[in-house]
C-alpha cells in the first residue's frame, strides 16, 4: 500500500484532474457515478429523516387512544411520522367505511407511501453493480494500450514503461471498487430500513383493525345476523339448504 501511495505522489496526483487525466473517460464516468451516488444518498437520508422512519411511538399512542374511543385525540396524535400518517388514514377510513374496506384502503395507502420511499434506492444498487465492471473495462483497455506500446517498441523494451502503463490501467479498477463499495453499503442500508418499516406498518395496521368489529360481527352482536343453517342431504343425494 505504501509503494502505491509513493507512486501516486511521484506522478503528482494532487487533484481529481490528475486522476482523470491518467484514467481517461472511464474514470471520468466513475467520478460522475460517485457524485450521483452521494446526491441520492443525501436525498434519501433527508427523506427518511423527514418521514420519521423507525419512529412509531405516536402511531401506537394514537391506536391506544382510538381503542379507548377518543377519536379526536387519536387523530390529533397521529402526526409527525410515516407510521402515524398511515394510522391517521386508517382511523379516518374506519370512521367512514366498512372495516374491511377501511383496512384494504389503509394497506394500499401504506404500500404507496413505502413505494415513494423506495424511489431511487435502486439507482444506488445499479451504481454498485456497474462500477466494478466499468473499472475492469478501463483496465482491459489500458492493458491493451500497454501491450500495443510494448509491441511497437520491438527489441528496445523498457520494463519501467510497461509497468507504468499497467498500474495506470489498474487505476480504473481501484476507482470502480472505491465507488461500488460505499454505494452497495448504502443501498443495503436503505433497503433494510424500508423492509423494517414495512413490517412495522403491517403490525400497526393489524393492531388498529383487530379491535374494530366487522359488519357480520356487529350484526351478530346486535342479534340481527342471519343464522347459519347446516345443509342436509336430499333424497337424491344432493346437498340443499332450507329456505
Amino acid at each position: 500500500m505504501g509503494r502505491i501511495l509513493d507512486q501516486l505522489r511521484d506522478t503528482e496526483l494532487g487533484s481529481v484532474v490528475d486522476v482523470l487525466a491518467l484514467g481517461g473517460p472511464v474514470v471520468a464516468l466513475l467520478v460522475v457515478l460517485s457524485v450521483v451516488a452521494v446526491a441520492v444518498a443525501i436525498a434519501k437520508a433527508v427523506q427518511f429523516a423527514g418521514a420519521g422512519i423507525g419512529r412509531h411511538g405516536r402511531a401506537r399512542e394514537a391506536i391506544r387512544l382510538y381503542e379507548r374511543g377518543d377519536v379526536d385525540a387519536a387523530l390529533a396524535r397521529a402526526s409527525g411520522s410515516l407510521s402515524a400518517a398511515v394510522i391517521r388514514f386508517g382511523i379516518d377510513a374506519a370512521e367512514r367505511q366498512d372495516p374491511a374496506a377501511a383496512r384494504d384502503g389503509t394497506e394500499s395507502y401504506a404500500v404507496l407511501r413505502l413505494h415513494q420511499l423506495r424511489r431511487y434506492t435502486g439507482l444506488l444498487d445499479t451504481i454498485a453493480q456497474i462500477s466494478p465492471l466499468l473499472g475492469l473495462f478501463g483496465t482491459v483497455l489500458g492493458m491493451i494500450e500497454a501491450f500495443q506500446a510494448l509491441e511497437g517498441a520491438g527489441a528496445a523494451v523498457d520494463p519501467s514503461i510497461l509497468a507504468g502503463g499497467i498500474w495506470v490501467a489498474l487505476l480504473t479498477t481501484a476507482v470502480g471498487l472505491a465507488v461500488a463499495m460505499p454505494a452497495s453499503v448504502l443501498a443495503s442500508w436503505f433497503d433494510g430500513r424500508i423492509e423494517n418499516e414495512e413490517v412495522a406498518l403491517g403490525a400497526l395496521v393489524a393492531e388498529l383493525f383487530n379491535g374494530v368489529p366487522t359488519e357480520d360481527e356487529a350484526l351478530e352482536a346486535a342479534g340481527t345476523a342471519p343464522r347459519y343453517q347446516r345443509p342436509h342431504a336430499a333424497p337424491g343425494g344432493l346437498t340443499t339448504v332450507p329456505r
